[in-house]
C-alpha cells in the first residue's frame, strides 16, 4: 500500500511537487535524480518535463511498460513532426484513491511565429506499484483522440506568393500560367522511362540529358519528375506533337509568379525556385526542403513579405496514410511589393538593349520624386544587373561635375578657356578623343569645353579646383549618395585625394572614380531637379542619403542644365535635337580602362527632358556620341506618351 498521506488540495499538492523536484536537483545525487516515489505529483512533473525531450529514463512505468519502450512509442509517434515538440506542464492533481492517482497535463505546440499555439489538456494516470509512483502509459497522454497504431504528423500549406507591382499598381510579377514538363513514372516501366527521360531533356534542350536520366531512374515508382517549367505564351519553342510521342512524358498546367517576360527587369526584381540548402539554414525554421522562395533581386530582399505565413495541419496518421486533421491554422498570404518602375520605360529600355553584344544598361529616373521608371541591364551582362551594381569610370559625363566644381571656383560659362590638342601633367600625356573637331582647339568657353566635350581644356583647369573640390561637387549632384531601392547598389565614389596625375584624370571622369549608370542617372535627376535626389525604387525603405556639405543652388543648376543644352545644340549630341517633347539636355562620355594597348573603352550618355532624367551605359564602345547615343535617342523616341 502507498504510505497514508492526509488530504490535501491540488494547488498543495502541486507546489509541494515542485520543492520535492527542486529538492531532488538539488541533493547530492545532482542533476538528473529520479522524482521523489512518495509523491505522485513529483511523478507527475518529472514525466511532463521529460515528455518535450522523449527522454523518460529514471520514470517508473507500469509493468509491463518500461521506459525504453515509452521512448521507442514517443519516438514512432513524432517521428514526422521533425524538431516540433510539446511543452507540458502539470495544472491539477487529484487526491490519490488507493493506490490510484491522476494528474492534469496541459499540453502547449508552439506551431511558429505569429501562429496562435496548440493547446490541450490531457489525463496523466498515476499508480502505486510496489514502493513507487508509476505512470500508467496511454499514447493519448501524447494527444486524447490519439488511437493505437496513430501518429502525429505536421502538414505546411502554402500562402500565395505577393506580386511585385509597378507604377499605378500595375502588375510586374504575378502568377501567371505555366506547364511543368516532366516523365510520369508510373505510367511507363523502369526501362522506358529511362529512354525517355533522355528523349524529353534533348527535345526541351536540356544541358546534361544523362543527369535528367539519372533523376527520373533514382524517383519513386509514382513520381512526376519535372525536366522544366514553361510559359505558356509562346515564348518557349515547345513541340507539343513530339513531347506526346514520348512515352510517359506529360505537361502539367500549373501557375508560377512570373514577369511579363522572361527578361523583363530579371536582375532587379530577381527569381523565385526551391530554397537552396544555404537558405534553409539562414532562415532557421522559416524554410524546408520542398519550399518556394527569392533565390535573388527583390524577391530574395523582400521574401519574408512576399512569401506570407504558412499554414499549418497536425494531423494524426495511421500506418496506412489515411489521417485526420488535429488543429489548423490557416496561411496569412503574401503582401505585395510596390516598385515605381514603369512597364512601359521598362519595356523599351529592354528593346533597346536587347542587341547589345557587351554589358549594357540603362537607368531612367523621374528628377521630381526620384522614382525609378526603368532600370534595364542587357542580356550582355549575363544576368547582371549592370544598372545597379555596375562599378565603371564615368568618363565624359563627369565633366558635368567638373563644370559645377569650376563653377564654385569663379569660372563662368563664357570664360575663355584653352583646348590644345595634347596637355602634359606630371610627365603623362593626355588629349582629346579621335573624333574630337579640330575647329575647336584653341581658345574655348567652359561652356564650349562641355558641349564639345574638350578634355585638354579641362585638364588645363586642374590647378583651379582640388579633388576635394572635385568630391564635393560630386556629392552635391548626387555621387555617392546611398539610393531608396530596396535591394544592394552601387551609389558611385569620387576620392577626397588625389596625386597630380590622378586628379587631372579625375577633372575628365577617369582615374579612381566609379559609378554605376544608376549613380550617373542621379546626377542627370539631381540637374534636372535642381536639389539632392535620392533614387527610390521601393516605398518604405529607411535609408539616410545625407546632406551634402554644399548643396546645389538654384543658379547652379540653371547654369548647368544650359550647358547640357548647348551640348545638344552645338555639341555631341546634336543628333537629338529634334527628339519630339520637350528640350534636350545631354552629355557624352568614353572612359578608357584596361592594359591593352590602345586601351578599351566604355561608351557613356545622360540626358535629360522635362522630368525625366536617363543614363545609357555600354561596356565596349568606341564613343560615347557613336555608342551610347543611339541608344538613348530610340529610348526617348520609343517612350509612350505621356
Amino acid at each position: 500500500m502507498p504510505p497514508h498521506r492526509p488530504h490535501r488540495s491540488r494547488s498543495a499538492l502541486v507546489a509541494a511537487a515542485l520543492l520535492l523536484v527542486t529538492a531532488a536537483c538539488t541533493d547530492d545525487g545532482g542533476e538528473g535524480a529520479e522524482p521523489d516515489p512518495s509523491d505522485p505529483a513529483a511523478t507527475a512533473e518529472a514525466f511532463a518535463s521529460a515528455l518535450a525531450s522523449g527522454d523518460v529514463a529514471g520514470i517508473a512505468f507500469v509493468a509491463p511498460t518500461t521506459a525504453d519502450g515509452v521512448e521507442e512509442e514517443l519516438e514512432t509517434i513524432t517521428t514526422d513532426l521533425g524538431p516540433l515538440r510539446p511543452e507540458a506542464d502539470v495544472t491539477a492533481m487529484d487526491d490519490p484513491e488507493g493506490d490510484r492517482s491522476r494528474a492534469t497535463l496541459t499540453l502547449t505546440w508552439d506551431l511558429g511565429a505569429g501562429v496562435e499555439p496548440w493547446t490541450y489538456g490531457v489525463d496523466l494516470r498515476l499508480q502505486w506499484a510496489e514502493d513507487e509512483w508509476a505512470v500508467d502509459w496511454d499514447p493519448s497522454v501524447v494527444e486524447p483522440s490519439l488511437a493505437e497504431g496513430e501518429r502525429l504528423a505536421i502538414t505546411h500549406v502554402t500562402p500565395a506568393r505577393g506580386d511585385i507591382l509597378g507604377a499605378g499598381g500595375a502588375a510586374i510579377v504575378t502568377t501567371r500560367p505555366v506547364l511543368r514538363i516532366g516523365i510520369d513514372r508510373g505510367s511507363v516501366d523502369p526501362a522506358t522511362a529511362s529512354t525517355s527521360a533522355v528523349a524529353v531533356a534533348q527535345l526541351l534542350g536540356l544541358d546534361d540529358p544523362e543527369a535528367y536520366r539519372t533523376q527520373v531512374e533514382a524517383a519513386g515508382p509514382l513520381a512526376f519528375v519535372e525536366a522544366i517549367v514553361v510559359r505558356t505564351d509562346g515564348s518557349f519553342p515547345l513541340d507539343e506533337d513530339a513531347l506526346t510521342a514520348i512515352p510517359g512524358a506529360v505537361a502539367l498546367p500549373d501557375e508560377r509568379p512570373l514577369a511579363p517576360t522572361t527578361t523583363f527587369a530579371r536582375p532587379l526584381l530577381g527569381t523565385v525556385g526551391p530554397a537552396t540548402a544555404e537558405l534553409i539554414e539562414e532562415s532557421g525554421d522559416t524554410l524546408r526542403p520542398g519550399d518556394t522562395t527569392g533565390l535573388s533581386g527583390l524577391q530574395l530582399a523582400h521574401e519574408e513579405q512576399l512569401r506570407g505565413r504558412p499554414g499549418i495541419e497536425v494531423v494524426a496518421r495511421e500506418a496506412s496514410g489515411a489521417g485526420r486533421v488535429l488543429v489548423a491554422r490557416d496561411p496569412v498570404d503574401g503582401t505585395p511589393v510596390i516598385t515605381t518602375l514603369d512597364i512601359g520605360a521598362q519595356t523599351v529600355a529592354e528593346d533597346v538593349l536587347a542587341g547589345v553584344g557587351p554589358a549594357s544598361a540603362l537607368v531612367a529616373i523621374r528628377p521630381s520624386t526620384g522614382e525609378v521608371l526603368a532600370a534595364a541591364s542587357g542580356p550582355g551582362g549575363g544576368g547582371y544587373s549592370t544598372a545597379t551594381l555596375g562599378q565603371y569610370a564615368p568618363g565624359s559625363t563627369f565633366k558635368v561635375v567638373t563644370a559645377l566644381a569650376l563653377l564654385r571656383s569663379g569660372v563662368a560659362p563664357d570664360t575663355e578657356l584653352v583646348c590644345p590638342a595634347t596637355i602634359d601633367v606630371g610627365g603623362r600625356s593626355f588629349k582629346n578623343y579621335d573624333d574630337y573637331p579640330s575647329g575647336r582647339t584653341g581658345p574655348i568657353s567652359l561652356q564650349g569645353a562641355i558641349a564639345s566635350s574638350c578634355n585638354t581644356a579641362l585638364i588645363g583647369e586642374s590647378d583651379r579646383v582640388s579633388q576635394a573640390d572635385l568630391a564635393a561637387a560630386a556629392r552635391a549632384l548626387g555621387l555617392g549618395a546611398e539610393p531608396a531601392l530596396g535591394v544592394p547598389s552601387f551609389p558611385g565614389s569620387v576620392p577626397d585625394e588625389a596625386e597630380p596625375v590622378e586628379h587631372a584624370a579625375s577633372m575628365i571622369g577617369q582615374g579612381r572614380l566609379l559609378a554605376s549608370p544608376l549613380a550617373m542617372a542621379t546626377v542627370a535627376a539631381t540637374v534636372a531637379h535642381g536639389a539632392p535626389v535620392t533614387p527610390t525604387l521601393v516605398g518604405g525603405q529607411d535609408v539616410d542619403a545625407g546632406a551634402p556639405d554644399q548643396p546645389l543652388t538654384t543658379e547652379e543648376a540653371d547654369t548647368l542644365r544650359g550647358m547640357m543644352r548647348a551640348v545638344v545644340t552645338e555639341g555631341s549630341a546634336s543628333f537629338l535635337a529634334d527628339v519630339p517633347g520637350e528640350e534636350v539636355g545631354a552629355k557624352t562620355g568614353t572612359a578608357e580602362y584596361g592594359a591593352e594597348r590602345p586601351p578599351r573603352t566604355h561608351a557613356w550618355m545622360i540626358a535629360v527632358q522635362g522630368d525625366l532624367a536617363v543614363s545609357v551605359f555600354v561596356e565596349d564602345g568606341p564613343g560615347g556620341a557613336s555608342t551610347a547615343g543611339p541608344l538613348l535617342e530610340a529610348f526617348l523616341r520609343g517612350l509612350p506618351p505621356g
